[in-house]
């Protein structure tokens, strides 16, 4: 799934992106830990994996790019 930086804290590697279908989820370092994810910027685009559904959608990976 694509969405956007929303928040990041680089002290902590956490923070939240906006799917694109417009829902704001927040992630923590686990999601970044096994990935090249260093440092984002608000705005950025980034590729993400979930899992749950509804209220319970969490995720559980950060990555760059985008896939078409």
């Amino acid at each position: 799934m694509q969405a956007t930086v929303s928040r990041y804290d680089g002290e902590t590697f956490s923070g939240a992106v906006l799917t694109d279908t417009g829902v704001e989820l927040p992630f923590t370092v686990h999601a970044v830990a096994d990935t090249p994810v260093r440092h984002l910027r608000v705005g950025q685009r980034v590729r993400i994996e979930t899992t749950g559904s509804g209220a319970e959608l969490s995720i559980t990976k950060v990555e760059f790019g985008t896939r078409l």
